[in-house]
């Protein structure tokens, strides 16, 4: 099975944590997000996968390494000017076959099984259907009693359900996509609920799911990588006996924390030094090298 991560965004909600980094490759939990997103896919039994890339796009070519460290195939879609959700998948159109495939927006981490939602596409031959599941302030989708859906509402209303970013997919889609220019694939769908094309959504419950596109769900879905546990430390760091690590913390690869050192609440990415009685409070550290001054409650 085929799969798209959506990746070619500037990650501005996410800025400046992604001003020299793209953001598939921030890290939670000391694993890039979009290391994240292929094991799930893998699991979902994907074993090839394009990526639509734009900002910083060697490095992310440079980290996927053509789906080698993951088992997987991944190829890589470059687009020179940004193209949307749905031009992006339109660019792509030379990756994809005749079997229903899978997208998903490139800064979302769940755990859903989407084997009976692909059971589901597969056996009513919907063009489209839409993973989704009740997420306030986020419900925009109206759903009739079949699940076809009816309306993609621009603003949030009672009594309806939240897009989780995943879609699923039969080629003949990309026939209602512009080639070549800059198309939300939102408004495709809008144009097929009006056309009378059924489109199909499959509610799901019971899993994780975080959009980790903004500065504070970001500092969340770090936290929630902890699974209750206090702190992540990565690969050789280095923690003073007299240092304090408070409330909860994760820690990049050989991050060092001297004497009287305090981390509290917050992100320290790779390489980082915090010197001799700093305190890093409630912040997201990432540039390498050392901290010499207390940070509280900004990024670092």
């Amino acid at each position: 099975m085929k799969a798209m991560i959506l990746a070619a965004g500037l990650g501005t909600r996410l800025a400046p944590l992604t001003s020299s980094r793209p953001k598939p490759l921030v890290p939670v939990g000391n694993r890039p997000i979009i290391d994240r997103t292929i094991f799930w896919l893998k699991a979902q039994g994907v074993d090839e996968i394009v990526v639509n890339t734009h900002h910083h796009p060697n490095q992310i070519r440079n980290y996927l390494d053509g789906g080698r460290p993951f088992g997987v195939r991944v190829h890589i879609s470059e687009e020179p000017e940004i193209l949307g959700t749905g031009g992006g998948i339109r660019k792509a159109r030379w990756f994809w076959d005749n079997e229903p495939f899978i997208v998903v927006n490139g800064d979302i981490l769940t755990d859903i099984d989407l084997g009976p939602a692909l059971e589901t596409h597969q056996r009513r031959g919907d063009l489209v259907t839409l993973v989704l599941h009740d997420f306030a302030p986020f419900n925009q989708i109206k759903l009739n009693s079949q699940k076809d859906i009816l309306e993609i509402n621009p603003a949030p209303e009672a009594g309806q359900l939240a897009f989780t970013g995943i879609h699923i997919m039969n080629r003949p889609v990309l026939d209602h996509i512009p080639a070549g220019r800059f198309f939300c694939i939102l408004e495709c769908y809008r144009a097929l609920i009006r056309a009378g094309h059924p489109l199909r959504g499959h509610v799901v419950q019971n899993h994780y799911w975080r959009d980790a596109g903004t500065i504070e769900s970001y500092i969340e879905a770090n936290r929630e990588t902890l699974n209750g546990a206090p702190f992540l430390m990565g690969r050789n760091c280095r923690v003073h006996k007299d240092a304090r690590l408070k409330d909860w913390a994760v820690l990049g690869d050989n991050t060092s924390l001297e004497k009287g050192a305090e981390v509290a609440r917050s992100i320290l990415w790779g390489n980082v030094t915090v010197k001799e009685n700093v305190r890093v409070i409630d912040s997201v550290v990432t540039a390498t090298g050392e901290v010499t001054e207390d940070l509280v409650g900004v990024i670092g």
